[in-house]
């Protein structure tokens, strides 16, 4: 499984008001559900939120990758925002985060979970990536770039 099938472009959210952690975690945890009747908007907000208690999921270079399970999950659902301007995430390194990776995975999904959170990472981490997504001008243009990393990293996972 990909990160590209589980990243349809309406996942991709551009120029999203941050204003703080809480803030944007409650946004996705809303848009989500609106998106995927399965799911509870509190529920997915409460289990994000109990993951960043257990530690930011703020990578560092203005990255945060929060993640949780949930067991009216199906199948991993992935969001991208970019936010209109960056909020403290309590990120490791400091800086405050503008691009936000969101991974919801089903309960049971272990290797899955690990794999699609190497993706993210993977591609999270590269410096050139996290430019051109900063300098995306629409939904459009942020989920084409975001698209091209994904396909760029992927040959990389399946040799090592």
């Amino acid at each position: 499984m990909s990160l590209e099938t589980i990243l349809p472009p309406e996942r991709t959210l551009f120029a999203v008001p941050g204003g703080s952690k809480k803030r944007v975690l409650e946004f996705f945890s809303t848009f989500i559900a609106q998106n995927t009747p399965s799911l509870d908007s509190q529920e997915v907000f409460s289990r994000l939120i109990g993951r960043e208690r257990l530690g930011s999921t703020g990578i560092g270079h203005g990255v945060a990758i929060p993640h949780a399970r949930n067991p009216h999950c199906k199948a991993p659902i992935a969001g991208f925002l970019k936010l209109a301007e960056p909020v403290d995430f309590d990120a490791v390194d400091g800086d405050p985060v503008d691009l936000v990776f969101v991974l919801l995975v089903p309960e049971e999904a272990d290797d899955a979970h690990l794999a699609l959170l190497g993706q993210v990472a993977g591609v999270m981490n590269d410096t050139e990536t996290r430019s051109a997504l900063r300098h995306a001008e629409s939904q459009q243009e942020l989920h084409e770039r975001l698209t091209e990393a994904i396909r760029r990293q992927a040959p990389a996972d399946h040799n090592g």
